[in-house]
């Protein structure tokens, strides 16, 4: 059946009573009619900025953002353990109620401007930024719930509770978010702007979004996921993304940082050349907490076994054709300190950046700065990469462990995603050269200390995804490259149809982590010498692929169906 892309029909005049600044979220739910206030550029502006607030980046005082903290993967085990996102159907969600939430408020915008007198190019550009936002809010809600009902009206309260009519079909849902994003590609007024509403934005948007329904058409069941694949879907995705990324990699306005870690803890990434998009933070004005997470004495949520097996040798290869040095126990230095120096020597360099060398975990505390409270980790391996230790040098406590008080900047879009982007979808659709990887891929890797790849690489042992040695080299660069980021291997496993790899009874290495075999009295959990980060353990369900919609939705609105396995 054609699909029919869905465009917002009615018309309303309400608005939001006054608008908070993109630095104070406030509630959201209070109206009034006053068509005027579409007329008015500075009131729409405003009305406008506080959508920045939907991209979490290193999150908010004391809440967690989209780093770090969205630990449910392979590369992370938490100390309090991260079972599944739900284990069974709520009465509320929040990741249901606020994504509707902002598509109503992205909608009242939308409607609103339909008769505003402001200047055509002006009204099309907030509208291209009414529909960018309504895109992204979409784009979760059917990575989370599949189908949702797709509004196509603004007459409701964001505050209101109750999400009318039957679930729209999420192909249909991504037709029309896709076709949201060509519209703001084409009207967004400034081309680049790395903290503001821009074409390169929705660009790199655009590259996500048709990289993740390219491959999750490609790998989707009928038994898992309610559909079957759609090949033909798949590869128009998979080009769509393929056009979006080169659209940004040959503009000649971005360029790879010389250093890996220069995008995570930069006071200023309106100064690097690589940034698209990022979540600005300002000294005692707006911070976030993921730097004192990452340095305080709250237990670290720890990279696992599993993560740093991922990681070639300089040699290029993997840990099991390697012919260098594969001995990863910690030792004890100097300083009365286990580290992991030499393994990190032989490693990609992107693990030095990601991690310390020096492992801590129960009973051997350690601060990154002296005078700094002492750090553990779940699986004895800090997270570093966010750190700046020039960061409130004049309070380190006060800058570094405070909730709150980070003020590193956050990556939204980069360039090395879209590199990454770019890449898999061209080795996807089968069309990808060694030209290809020498301009994408091969860049990350020098970046890292490693040999280019080639297509033809040779076969991993550890590959256990059923894909093809260039599928999983290509797949390995990018969780390398991507780790802890963003809750971009979550999302990546579902798309792959391989969320099963998160059972840690069938795959016990993502419940491990350092090589403690050398540490005399060791007070944690061994398994075979390695720490072991929690005693529960998380068992895959097929029903894991979808959230489950919240029950007073399913209450209020009978049409509301629940989604496969939930009950």
């Amino acid at each position: 059946m054609k699909k029919t892309i869905l465009y917002m029909l009615a018309a309303s005049t309400l608005v939001l009573a006054s608008c908070d600044d993109m630095l104070d979220k406030q509630p959201r739910s209070q109206f009034v009619n006053n068509p005027a206030f579409w007329s008015n550029e500075n009131s729409v502006l405003t009305y406008s900025n506080t959508m920045y607030e939907n991209y979490s980046g290193y999150g908010y005082g004391g809440n967690g953002g989209w780093f770090y903290f969205k630990s449910l993967s392979d590369d992370q085990a938490n100390p309090d353990f991260d079972n599944w996102t739900f284990t069974s159907v709520p009465n509320t969600s929040s990741y249901w109620s606020d994504g509707f939430a902002e598509v109503r408020r992205c909608n009242y915008m939308i409607v609103g401007l339909a008769s505003s007198s402001l200047p055509a190019a002006t009204r099309n550009n907030f509208m291209a930024i009414a529909r960018l936002n309504r895109a992204w809010q979409y784009y979760q809600l059917v990575r989370e719930y599949g189908d949702v009902q797709w509004e196509n009206y603004a007459v409701i309260d964001p505050a209101d509770p109750t999400v009318q009519g039957e679930r729209t079909d999420r192909d249909v849902v991504i037709d029309s978010v896709v076709a949201d994003l060509d519209y703001a590609i084409a009207n967004l007024t400034a081309q680049r702007g790395a903290n503001s509403w821009s074409k390169d934005m929705a660009l790199a948007m655009k590259s996500d979004v048709c990289l993740y329904e390219g491959t999750y058409c490609k790998y989707r069941t009928e038994a898992e996921n309610g559909k079957a694949p759609d090949l033909n879907r798949a590869a128009n995705y998979l080009r769509q993304c393929v056009d979006a990324s080169e659209q940004l990699m040959t503009s000649g306005r971005y360029t790879l940082s010389a250093n890996y870690g220069d995008v995570y803890n930069s006071l200023d990434l309106s100064q690097n050349s690589e940034v698209i998009f990022w979540r600005n933070y300002a000294k005692d004005v707006q911070g976030h907490s993921t730097v004192d997470y990452t340095t305080g004495s709250t237990a670290q949520r720890g990279i696992t076994k599993d993560a740093v097996d991922a990681f070639l040798f300089r040699d290029g290869k993997p840990l099991a054709t390697t012919t260098l040095d594969t001995d990863d126990k910690a030792t004890l230095n100097a300083n009365g300190n286990y580290v992991v120096t030499k393994m990190l020597a032989n490693r990609d360099k992107r693990l030095g950046v990601i991690i310390d060398s020096v492992v801590c975990f129960k009973d051997h505390g350690w601060a990154r700065t002296p005078g700094l409270a002492e750090m553990t980790s779940s699986t004895g391996y800090t997270v570093h990469k966010y750190d700046n230790l020039e960061m409130g040098a004049d309070n380190p406590t006060l800058y570094r462990n405070g909730i709150g008080t980070g003020y590193t900047d956050a990556p939204i879009y980069w360039l090395a995603v879209i590199y990454l982007n770019d890449a898999e979808a061209k080795a996807e659709l089968g069309t990808i050269t060694q030209s290809d990887l020498d301009a994408t891929i091969n860049k990350l890797q020098a970046r890292a200390g490693l040999p280019d790849m080639t297509l033809n690489p040779a076969a991993d042992p550890a590959n256990n995804q059923g894909v093809s040695n260039l599928l999983w080299e290509i797949r390995r660069v990018r969780r390398c490259e991507l780790m802890t980021d963003n809750w971009y291997r979550y999302w990546d496993l579902v798309r792959w149809h391989q969320l099963d790899k998160l059972d840690s009874g069938k795959y016990p290495n993502i419940n491990l982590g350092a090589n403690l075999s050398n540490v005399a009295n060791v007070s944690v959990k061994v398994d075979n010498g390695y720490a072991v980060a929690t005693n529960a353990t998380r068992t895959w369900d097929s029903r894991n692929y979808f959230f489950p919609v919240p029950q007073t939705q399913i209450t209020l609105n009978s049409k509301t169906t629940q989604n496969p396995g939930w009950k």
